[in-house]
């Protein structure tokens, strides 16, 4: 058996952790080869749990010893085994109170079209429930409670910038698309943080209930920290399945700024449209505009040229989870992504046929370039007043 192990199926962490004397049980994901089906049996025989079963990545999550990793490296029909990482709500940190209303001066509203927030839950604040209730579902893969809420606020200040109406701020800290539905799925906790393999769980059970919640687009503002390549990384794998089941997949890059190379999964998909952060509110560049420093940079381990484009991402205005009618501000990529997100909804409206594909296209050519180099800004900063033009 030793004779036939391979490293290479494994991610650097398990590698590290193969050094330690110690043979403790650690968290893994098994992804198999696309024709091959996952041996339950063998898994069995080598995990003393087996916790979820990942058919979006043809693999399954469980528990296993560096002993029993080794062995399962033997099988050919494994493609990879990687450790089941944490994954963050990519949130800087909360700033001085601003003014601010990105809302489209359009005819566009994002009405109909519903967008899956992943985060720590969202709220029933009023600029989403009055006078019509816009979070239409809601998934707890947390504490598996059956009324919304969020017991962070990540999620709802998220949720705001995509989606509030300004119900009560009478319209001044309006978001994107002030009519677009949102579907709440709460998969990180009350500290902002989940595992990969809830992840993986949560964009099947997205694509799987599509039809009944009529959902568009995905909106990660998350991530976890990209240790491998794009054709390994369960998560890269379940944002391209969505894709591929005709949704729209936008996620925020991180707040690793500002070295390069620090783009977080599932940022780091060729095809996701990943959004990095700009920031518009500073007193030292009155007239320029700067990206922000906190802002992941590219490229990818792949080499790809990351953040796809900028948006305004400090000191945000949107929703409280603690004051229902109330708002603060918040910064980081988190916040640039559901500015995408809601401009996609827009772009939904004016022609619902549109795919992933094409959105992504329209939003980069209305982008406009600062000074700053490709891996910072991809195509630049999304000037919504080019989108419709």
């Amino acid at each position: 058996m030793k004779n036939n192990i391979d490293l290479n199926k494994l991610c650097p962490v398990i590698k590290g952790k193969l050094s330690s004397s110690s043979n403790n049980n650690i968290p893994v994901i098994i992804s198999y080869k696309s024709d091959r089906k996952i041996k339950e049996g063998r898994i069995s025989s080598l995990s003393n749990r087996l916790t979820l079963e990942l058919p979006i990545i043809n693999g399954c999550a469980c528990e296993m010893s560096t002993e029993s990793i080794l062995k399962l490296t033997a099988d050919p029909d494994v493609e990879f085994i990687s450790y089941d990482s944490k994954v963050f709500a990519v949130m800087d940190v909360a700033r001085k109170t601003i003014g601010a209303d990105y809302s489209l001066n359009t005819g566009y509203t994002g009405k109909n079209v519903t967008v899956a927030i992943i985060d720590t839950g969202v709220a029933p604040h009023a600029d989403l429930i009055y006078p019509t209730n816009r979070i239409i579902g809601f998934k707890d893969f947390v504490n598996n409670q059956s009324k919304f809420y969020d017991d962070n606020g990540h999620g709802t200040h998220c949720a705001g910038i995509l989606a509030g109406n300004g119900y009560s701020s009478k319209g001044k800290y309006k978001g994107i698309a002030p009519e677009a539905n949102i579907l709440s799925i709460k998969v990180l906790d009350e500290n902002g943080n989940g595992s990969t393999s809830d992840i993986l769980s949560t964009v099947q059970w997205i694509i799987n209930n599509k039809e009944a919640y009529k959902t568009r687009i995905i909106n990660f503002s998350l991530g976890a920290i990209a240790q491998y390549k794009e054709r390994r990384d369960p998560l890269v794998k379940a944002a391209n399945r969505a894709i591929d089941n005709n949704l729209i997949v936008v996620a925020a890059v991180g707040n690793s700024g500002p070295m390069r190379n620090t783009v977080l999964s599932p940022a780091t998909s060729r095809y996701v449209i990943s959004v990095g952060a700009e920031n518009d509110r500073s007193k030292l560049y009155a007239e320029n505009e700067i990206i922000a420093d906190f802002s992941s940079r590219g490229p990818t381990l792949d080499r790809i040229r990351k953040p796809d484009l900028i948006a305004p991402g400090v000191d945000i205005m949107s929703l409280s989870n603690k004051n229902l009618s109330g708002y603060t501000t918040l910064s980081g990529t988190s916040m640039s992504a559901p500015m995408i997100s809601g401009a996609a909804a827009l772009l939904l409206n004016e022609n619902p046929n549109y795919n992933h594909f094409d959105i992504k296209k329209k939003l980069l050519n209305a982008c406009s370039r600062i000074k700053a180099s490709s891996y910072e800004q991809g195509a630049g900063v999304l000037d919504i007043r080019r989108i419709f033009s």
